[in-house]
């Protein structure tokens, strides 16, 4: 009798798994998709389990097959041009042209709305109702990386970190933090000017490792109060982990769960970075520190919401504090490392440029100067060079939003639950918005500033758009100022011949490669 219970038991409980699974891959897919066709909007005909993941993947490999040169794509940039989403957002791009600028595909059963559509784009920009949020996935499938953090919360946990957070960005407090950049900087550059000297005036150097590096420096003293090498292990660490999670395919239920060994190994990590994290916090609390930096803040801001027996937000005081130190850590160094190395790229595939920047950067800085917050405003033609930069290789690859309501956004009224997805290098290499030469390194374009570089200047958005807009983005720009200019001002360079172009999707757009570039003193 009590086998047969037992059995029964299993039964039910296999029959409302089945049924949960049916519910979630097919009825409430089918219903968002349904509620969309209706207005117009169409996409890929999905297939269960996997979505538009199959016709993806078959898109990809075509495009591939076509584009790949027996040379890999050398260091020839100028001649190959910029065109990189063509190939790694091939799918997107044969979507948007055969189902309009506004699309529908599904990830397993995560719906997605693809827009790529300037003037939709500048109503996702000015919508400031908590009824649109970050994605759950972002939390979830990149939990490791992300947690609840700013970067992937939503509701009342993000506008609690953003409270905290943003306030130490401000521009104000960003120029403080100029000095601190110009020797970490400098720093860099001495090791750089030791390897030229070695190896006989000229160096090949992958710069993009040293660059973060410099990165992780600068933020780790900037905001936690710790100079790079107390933070090393946490930085290789987070990098490790970046990698492994760019590996995972999103919308499959449960698969994160499947103790393959990557899904293990990620594990591993979390735990290390969230105990190596408070660490550094139990050090730093233990300081006596005179000034209060941003951990210090996010700390405060822990203990005002409750403590560990009172979560903030459902949110536990240890979680809140480390979350966000990785969501600092990952977004403060990784992303500004990445735009700098392009940058770098760019200039040394275009001399004319690079000489052009240098020239301004010696005027405004006497010949040798140290740059100050004053000088950086004043480098107009490096802040062109920048912008063109993001516009041709932004690191990030989406603005991601989810309907935590049903909302309007132009005439369509998008169901709750739905992913909205802006693909954000598509609409800065739009033809229709910046012109024939989209595809093409032209700073120039940015000389009356974003205003007169597009015909809808929503639609350049490197840093995100609306109230979700990066908080350091302040940071960001300074940062790059100060690094190419001190760069610029002692070293030229040229490509190196062991470069190979190849952008990657890996969470950012980096180099898969790194980016090697031949360097010598001035």
């Amino acid at each position: 009798m009590e086998a047969v219970l037992a059995m029964m038991a299993l039964t039910v409980l296999f029959g409302g798994f089945v049924l949960y699974l049916y519910n979630n891959m097919v009825l409430e897919p089918g219903r968002m998709r349904s509620k969309l066709q209706k207005q117009g909007v169409r996409g890929p005909s999905p297939s269960i389990p996997l979505g538009s993941i199959p016709e993806m993947k078959k898109i990809q490999l075509q495009v591939r097959s076509r584009t790949n040169t027996p040379n890999d794509r050398l260091y020839d940039v100028v001649s190959i041009g910029h065109d990189w989403p063509s190939t790694v957002l091939s799918h997107l791009i044969q979507w948007r042209n055969e189902y309009g600028p506004v699309f529908m595909y599904e990830l397993g059963n995560m719906q997605f709305l693809c827009i790529t559509d300037a003037e939709m784009v500048k109503e996702v920009s000015v919508y400031t109702s908590l009824n649109l949020g970050k994605p759950s996935y972002l939390s979830k499938e990149h939990g490791s990386l992300l947690g609840q953090g700013i970067i992937s919360s939503s509701g009342p946990i993000w506008a609690h970190q953003k409270k905290i957070i943003a306030p130490e960005f401000y521009l104000d407090k960003v120029k403080g933090m100029v000095s601190l950049m110009v020797d970490s900087t400098n720093f860099m550059l001495r090791t750089w000017g030791s390897r030229i000297k070695s190896e006989g005036g000229v160096a090949d150097i992958k710069v993009d490792e040293d660059l973060r590096s410099l990165s992780a420096d600068i933020i780790s003293r900037a905001c936690f109060g710790s100079s790079y090498s107390q933070g090393e292990h946490i930085f290789s660490k987070l990098r490790t982990l970046q990698k492994m999670m760019s590996k995972r395919i999103l919308g499959i239920p449960f698969l994160r769960f499947i103790p393959t060994k990557n899904n293990i190994d990620i594990l591993r990590l979390e735990k290390e970075i969230h105990t190596m994290i408070l660490k550094v916090v139990k050090q730093r609390t233990e300081e006596a520190a005179e000034e209060k930096d941003l951990l210090q803040m996010i700390l405060q801001g822990a203990t005002a919401s409750g403590g560990i027996d009172n979560p903030p937000l459902g949110i536990t005081r240890d979680k809140f504090i480390v979350d966000n130190c990785k969501n600092i850590y990952f977004a403060g160094h990784e992303t500004t490392a990445i735009t700098a190395s392009w940058s770098l790229m760019l200039l040394a595939a275009y001399p004319v440029w690079q000489t052009r920047v240098r020239a301004e950067v010696q005027e405004i800085c006497n010949g040798g100067s140290i740059p100050h917050a004053d000088m950086l405003r004043s480098m107009k033609v490096l802040t062109m060079v920048i912008q063109e930069t993001l516009r041709l290789y932004p690191p990030g690859v989406f603005v991601s939003r989810k309907a935590l309501q049903d909302i309007q956004l132009k005439e369509i009224l998008i169901p709750k639950e739905m992913h909205i997805q802006i693909p954000i290098s598509i609409l800065h290499q739009d033809t229709d918005l910046w012109g024939p030469d989209a595809h093409q390194f032209n700073p120039e374009r940015f000389e009356h500033g974003i205003l007169g570089a597009c015909k809808l200047p929503q639609a350049f958005i490197p840093f995100g758009v609306g109230t979700r807009i990066c908080v350091g983005q302040h940071l960001a720009m300074i940062e790059l100022k100060v690094i190419l200019s001190l760069i610029l001002s002692k070293l030229c360079f040229s490509m190196s011949p062991a470069y190979r172009h190849s952008p990657a999707f890996k969470l950012v757009i980096e180099p898969e490669h790194g980016i090697n570039l031949r360097v010598e003193r001035i």
